[in-house]
């Protein structure tokens, strides 16, 4: 078995061999440590990775955790079981390739996540989920039926459990009613333009502009619009020589590979949020 176990406090010494103690004394064997201070903040990050023997209590593991670590060090922390599968909704609106790309690494056991429901604004993406054999919910939504929307939402990720929430290329603001109830578990993706190409059009308006790169970002969603912790980034180069076409078509090549790096990290519990930025383990 194997635990993963992250934890934030304020610096201070001692924490690394507190740690590495008790689960020596809990006869664990650790395979992976990594650890990170903000000296301006004063705040140390961790991450460590241990196995044990299959018959670990893990309820008392917890416990004794906190008592003997914890309390004393005033830590944030959690503590993970390996191979049970988050339970991942994916939010989406017309645009298919973000959704494509999560769906056939999903489908490779690339991707070790359950997927109970895909839901969308409109019900052009349907097919998309009958041929992956996912549950699909039309949910449409604006201005006049905004509160009624939402209750659905929050309805159907209690009743199927979802852990975490995927905007694959939604095109809707989430509410401060939905990000409550999953604070930095909702995961975004748009181009990296922002906020200088704001709009419907950013290619375009980048194209006109003259850019030399395009990427994108994928971020936690928090109320901020596009302001949220971010996971991951990337970008390409562009000249002169491409079109708006290949402008989008490499923006699109981005999103998803950016999106599937940010769910990847945030499925093997390699994130931290703190003060609005993000510490990513390797």
């Amino acid at each position: 078995m194997k635990l993963t176990i992250l934890i934030h406090c304020a610096d201070q010494p001692g924490i690394i061999s507190s740690v590495t103690r008790f689960i020596h004394k809990k006869k664990g064997n650790i395979i992976y440590l990594d650890q990170h201070v903000d000296k301006e903040a004063g705040v140390f990050f961790m991450r460590l990775e241990s196995e044990f023997e299959q018959g670990t209590d893990v309820p008392k593991f917890k416990g004794d955790f906190d008592v003997e670590l914890a309390k004393y060090y005033q830590m944030q922390w959690g503590i993970y079981k390996d191979g049970i599968k988050p339970k991942m909704a994916i939010f989406v609106s017309k645009y298919n390739h973000c959704l494509y790309d999560l769906l056939s690494r999903y489908n490779s056991g690339e991707l070790q996540v359950d997927i109970p429901f895909i839901l969308s604004n409109h019900p052009d993406l349907a097919y998309i989920a009958d041929q992956f054999d996912i549950p699909y919910f039309h949910v449409p939504f604006n201005k006049d039926v905004r509160e009624s929307a939402e209750e659905e939402q929050l309805q159907l990720l209690r009743q199927h459990k979802v852990d975490f929430i995927v905007l694959a290329r939604y095109m809707q603001i989430v509410s401060p009613k939905v990000i409550d109830v999953f604070p930095h578990k909702i995961i975004n993706i748009h181009h990296s333009f922002l906020p200088a190409f704001a709009g419907a059009k950013p290619y375009h308006a980048a194209f006109e502009r003259g850019v030399k790169i395009i990427g994108a970002t994928s971020h936690y969603v928090t109320e901020e619009l596009d302001a949220g912790p971010i996971i991951e980034q990337d970008v390409t180069t562009v000249s002169h020589s491409h079109s708006i076409k290949d402008f989008i078509a490499k923006g699109r090549d981005l999103e998803k590979i950016v999106l599937s790096r940010a769910v990847h990290l945030h499925v093997a519990r390699k994130t931290i949020v703190y003060n609005n930025k993000t510490v990513i383990f390797s």
